[in-house]
């Protein structure tokens, strides 16, 4: 964990607030019909992406078909789950009273409820970011990724527990809102989640109806390479979207605090923690669709209920607002992002890896004051 090498003041701290507030207050003032017509875009084309993927299934028995097929609805349900899914879910598209578009009523193609994730990721993710005990996030409750976290032997396989997160991404999502690592250590107790185990045993069986029975079945003798190429396509998203969501939290250098230095903190102290705590990936247009624009993860923390599409177009004044005060801004391509992320993984399962005794990145200590 790496300390900052600059200091804000107060009255700097506020000022920065109320510049963020202030393009904040731009964007959603500007927002109308374009963005409307690029979400309604996006959803056309994963529709077209999931009945194309669908219908070559039917063709499975000739190779090309197959992997066009699963290509096809690989990118179906990364669209889904990344620019649309989690977009929706945040309210960025509420101010249209577009049913279909509201936050509430929105469900994805994942395992995980919708109303489970809105919970563990709306509110306590985004509300504690990167606070070690607090973001549930740090960890995901089966890794060690900061020094903060105190060392065990069980952490030897970090390496391995990391693989398999990967691998079955959206039921390490599904179970996220358990609290299973607290269940197994006694801090909680079953009984406290019944509601969120009825809403995961419901979706569950509609997920694993549609993709493992049902289309399987409609093939007829096809059903076991259609089967297959479910399973291929819910990987792929798998993998896509733990590397795109690792890569925005946990490189080098991205900090975590403590809960005693953020129990009063400001909107701008609130701002500056999720610049600290967040880290871009560079790369194309359709690279920053296909991540749901989470490749912009540092705008992102900032306005969680902006349309996404809206974070290339400010992503330079940000980081320029971020030089005025010297302020980091985490950024590089996704193999930077990706191996820093891994050697962490790798690193933080030794013992005496980092400082047990360090405490979380502080917002006041050790940094000199920035310019005016």
């Amino acid at each position: 964990m790496t300390g900052l090498q600059d200091r804000l003041t107060p009255e700097q701290v506020e000022e920065f607030g109320r510049e963020m507030d202030e393009l904040r207050r731009r964007i959603v003032d500007d927002l109308g019909a374009e963005d409307v017509e690029y979400i309604h875009n996006i959803i056309k084309t994963q529709r077209g992406l999931e009945v194309t993927g669908r219908a070559l299934m039917y063709a499975g028995f000739f190779p090309p078909a197959w992997l066009a097929g699963v290509g096809a609805l690989s990118l179906a349900k990364i669209l889904d789950n990344m620019e649309i899914g989690h977009n929706v879910m945040h309210g960025q598209y509420d101010w249209t009273r577009d049913p279909a578009l509201s936050s509430q009523r929105f469900e994805w193609d994942n395992v995980a409820p919708a109303e489970n994730w809105r919970h563990s990721h709306n509110y306590i993710h985004h509300t504690y970011t990167n606070i070690v005990d607090k973001d549930r996030d740090v960890g995901y409750g089966i890794l060690r990724i900061d020094p903060a976290q105190k060392w065990h032997p069980y952490y030897l396989g970090n390496p391995v527990y990391a693989t398999l997160l990967a691998i079955f991404f959206q039921w390490g999502v599904m179970l996220h809102d358990l609290e299973v690592d607290r269940l197994v250590k006694g801090e909680r107790k079953w009984s406290e989640f019944a509601e969120e185990r009825r809403r995961i045993a419901r979706k569950m069986g509609r997920q694993i109806g549609k993709d493992y029975v049902l289309f399987p079945v409609l093939t007829g003798p096809l059903a076991p390479l259609t089967l297959a190429g479910n399973a291929t396509a819910n990987l792929v998203r798998n993998l896509w979207a733990f590397g795109i969501i690792f890569c925005g939290h946990f490189p080098a250098d991205v900090e975590s605090f403590s809960e005693e230095e953020t129990e009063q903190e400001s909107r701008g102290q609130w701002y500056l923690r999720q610049i600290l705590g967040s880290a871009n990936i560079t790369g194309g247009s359709l690279f920053h669709i296909l991540s749901g624009n989470l490749s912009h993860q540092i705008e992102h923390h900032l306005f969680p209920d902006i349309p996404a599409r809206r974070y290339p177009q400010i992503a330079g004044e940000v980081r320029a607002i971020c030089e005025k005060y010297g302020l980091p801004y985490n950024t590089g391509p996704l193999r930077k992002q990706l191996w820093s992320v891994a050697k962490k993984i790798v690193k933080f399962a030794l013992p005496g890896s980092g400082d047990d005794k360090q405490e979380p990145a502080t917002l006041e200590r050790d940094r000199k004051p920035a310019a005016a």
